[in-house]
């Protein structure tokens, strides 16, 4: 059961007409960028409905439920709700709302690094973004473990993800690593609009991805009936109803959104029992459609609601499936080719008038004094970035003095100047380590030996300290063993490397990997450079010391690969 309330001081009436702006500017950003251009200009592009979907989403999180320190990851195509977000509250300058993915402009996906309202993270590359609140809150961890808590207020670390986003492998490799386990400052809204890039998304995924998550130890709730809807159900009949619209496949009932009158009602009934068939006979055929697409991603209640559900579980990550329309409050909501549509001209001066607006103050905001104002201005104050302040250096010496006879190899020079920098506090005590299940193969053992492998709770070391490599477990370990997933190293790394920037304290992060499997996780790995993530990666020479091992241990690609990049 969705918890229906929300918080008392928040007015219900006050935060729909702001997301009804919210969604005006989303929409009209991406029809200026792309209709207001030099004549035998290419389209660029802009997704109108994939962003629609998330306003109730995202009006609800900002306006009603995040706090100063919190970390948000946006949903690629939810980038204009997010700067129009920003324009409302005050950190993002008028002039950008008609420069939607312009050279200088606003980039067409969050960017942490080339937005003028800085993203805490950027999300382009799908499934990457997703994860990046998950591996940040790990960081998070080891930090507050290593050096106190940072804030009065615990972060929370929030991924906005489109359902067809969670087909991304790399989204399953991070929530099964037993290093991602036990994150309860962790919560992830999926936007279920049932629509991907070229369909509908067949039969009922979503059941199957609840499932997933359930299994993996997540808190799952959903968001699934709007109020039309749930006040339906408690009428005779309501639980046919109920049952009618939860067995029913994607395909059919999106297909309902492109009818109405009559025919949506005769469709609609298919198969329906009798007891259903009375329920709707006493709906008028209007009423019928509101009532069908009543979903409970568009309803700002149950929204917040669910948001304080997931902030009651604190020792497990939390997912919320909320079940949203793509294209909501637009004349294209539902089409299942509505990815890349464009609202025509008409339909534009159609939405303007219907949000109570005109061509001479459509990109203004609310007028100083009102309700909607004031609530813009209070979030504003609370929630909009500030600049970052640049990275401290560390103390790290031009040489550590380690000397060898005889020849050396690199895998072995590598483990003793590691060795010698964890003798020098001021550069140990900023160093973490971590690598994909081969720590001991990449020469970290004396590492481990010194400082410790990290877990957030102590654990019994049962096979003794008098063993060549000793596996003592606690939270003042200084490496991260991860499974066997080169994606989740590197997106490690890249939240390591971000300590300073999402979490004001400067790390050393150093990673261990088999050369040629930095392949595997290159995609992470670019994502992280781009986003300035400063950390070491460290891969064993297969192509030498693997050698026997035959050709899929061997690399002769990975060095270009680094000169590349």
């Amino acid at each position: 059961m969705v918890p229906t309330s929300h918080p008392a001081e928040i007015d219900l009436a006050v935060l729909d007409r702001v997301q009804q702006r919210v969604l005006w500017l989303a929409t009209r950003m991406i029809d200026s960028a792309n209709r207001e251009r030099p004549t035998g200009e290419l389209k660029v592009g802009g997704h109108q409905a994939s962003s629609a979907s998330m306003v109730s989403i995202m009006t609800a999180l900002w306006f009603g439920h995040l706090s100063g320190d919190d970390k948000v990851a946006v949903k690629p195509h939810a980038s204009p709700v997010y700067h129009s977000i920003k324009y409302l509250t005050g950190e993002l300058d008028r002039s950008y709302l008609t420069k939607l993915r312009a050279v200088g402009g606003l980039q067409a996906y969050p960017s942490r690094t080339k937005d003028p309202d800085v993203a805490d993270f950027s999300t382009g590359s799908v499934g990457l973004g997703a994860v990046a609140p998950l591996f940040a809150a790990m960081a998070r961890r080891y930090i507050e473990a290593h050096f106190g808590e940072i804030t009065d207020s615990p972060a929370r670390f929030i991924a906005l993800v489109g359902d067809a986003e969670l087909d991304e492998g790399n989204i399953w490799e991070a929530i099964a690593d037993p290093a991602l386990q036990g994150l309860g400052n962790v919560m992830w809204v999926v936007d279920a609009n049932r629509q991907s890039l070229d369909r509908v998304i067949p039969d009922q995924k979503i059941k199957k991805l609840i499932e997933l998550f359930d299994g993996a130890g997540w808190h799952v709730v959903e968001v699934k009936y709007g109020s039309l809807l749930q006040a339906a159900f408690e009428r005779p009949g309501g639980d046919d109803l109920k049952a009618h619209i939860d067995e029913m496949d994607n395909e059919r009932y999106q297909s309902l959104f492109a009818t109405s009158g009559a025919t949506l009602r005769e469709r609609f009934l298919v198969g329906a029992s009798p007891a259903l068939g009375e329920l709707v006979g006493d709906i008028e055929d209007d009423d019928l459609y509101a009532l069908i697409t009543n979903l409970g991603g568009h309803d700002l209640s149950s929204l917040l609601g669910a948001y304080q559900a997931c902030d009651l579980v604190t020792d497990r990550p939390s997912v919320v499936f909320a079940y949203t329309v793509k294209g909501w409050g637009l004349p294209i909501a539902g089409d299942p080719l509505n990815h890349s549509a464009l609202l025509t001209a008409e339909q534009i001066d159609d939405l303007r008038s219907a949000t109570g607006l005109t061509t001479a103050n459509e990109w203004d905001p609310f007028s100083p004094g009102t309700a909607e104002a004031d609530m813009c201005h209070a979030t504003g104050g609370e929630l909009n970035n500030q600049p970052t302040s640049p990275r401290p250096s560390l103390p790290i010496p031009d040489a550590t003095g380690v000397l060898s006879s005889g020849a050396v190899s690199t895998q072995d020079t590598f483990g003793r100047v590691l060795t010698s920098l964890a003798n020098i506090d001021a550069v140990a005590e900023r160093m973490v380590t971590t690598s994909p299940d081969v720590s001991i193969s990449t020469n970290l053992g004396s590492w481990i030996n010194k400082m410790g492998v990290f877990t957030p709770q102590d654990r019994p070391n049962f096979l003794g300290a008098d063993r060549i490599l000793n596996w003592e477990q606690s939270a003042a370990g200084q490496h991260v063993e991860l499974g066997i997933s080169e994606m989740n190293l590197f997106l490690a790394l890249h939240a390591f490397g971000l300590g300073h920037e999402l979490h004001g304290r400067q790390l050393l992060p150093i990673g261990t990997v088999y050369d040629p499997f930095v392949c595997r996780g290159l995609d992470a790995l670019i994502y992280a450079l781009y986003n300035d993530a400063r950390f070491v990666v460290a891969g064993t020479p297969a192509g030498v010391t693997l050698a026997p091992e035959g050709g899929a241990h061997q690399s002769s690609i990975t060095p270009s690969i680094g000169l590349e990049l």
